[in-house]
């Protein structure tokens, strides 16, 4: 699982931040090295935005559709931000990767996730859920911490983890019910499993 490095104060403050400024497409910060123990402060072009606002055309007609379309864009912006800062060469989970640069744990991955979920928001693009704090599954008992971004239905409110950590860098993040996801769950597929 994820492991909470317990971060320095500085990085604390620094998810503090990031999590109650409005992101924009001309300036907003991704995490990476574990804990947000380092920050990039980015932006996306126009023609970059407009191949995520592709994945929303047309625009889902319920909510099972757009969480489909939240999870491809969220995996096309780790794409292009992994070009700009580095994190490409980002694996699924935490453990043995020691090797390669600019690893991010769940934690940068729940924070950022977050984040291309408000650019998505305030583009208009979700308008089936709403974006609520990250969350996380078993403070050590019964297993290691995993941290998670979240979303909520809106007539339903029906929860559901978001989670792009079981994958390597740049793949649709995982949607699955809160309920599945605070049982422990990893898809079957997902490298974590098979290393």
């Amino acid at each position: 699982m994820c492991v909470w490095s317990a971060p320095a104060q500085a990085d604390l403050n620094d998810i503090y931040r990031i999590y109650h400024t409005l992101p924009a497409l001309d300036s907003f910060e991704i995490c990476q090295g574990g804990g947000c123990v380092h920050s990039d402060v980015l932006q996306l072009t126009p023609p970059e935005w407009d191949n995520v606002l592709q994945i929303f055309t047309p625009l889902a007609e319920n909510p099972a559709q757009e969480r489909a379309q939240i999870a491809n864009a969220i995996g096309m912006l780790e794409d292009m931000v992994g070009t700009k800062i580095g994190t490409t060469s980002d694996r699924a989970g935490t453990f043995g990767n020691s090797d390669y640069p600019h690893q991010q744990d769940c934690n940068d991955e729940a924070i950022n996730s977050t984040t291309y979920m408000r650019l998505m928001q305030q583009s208009g693009l979700i308008r089936f859920h709403t974006i609520l704090d990250t969350r996380t599954r078993k403070f050590f008992v019964g297993g290691w911490p995993h941290t998670a971004a979240v979303i909520q239905e809106n007539e339903t409110k029906a929860e559901y983890a978001v989670d792009s950590w079981f994958y390597d860098n740049g793949y649709p993040a995982t949607i699955v019910p809160m309920a599945q996801w605070k049982s422990g769950y990893i898809p079957d597929d997902s490298p974590i499993k098979h290393r």
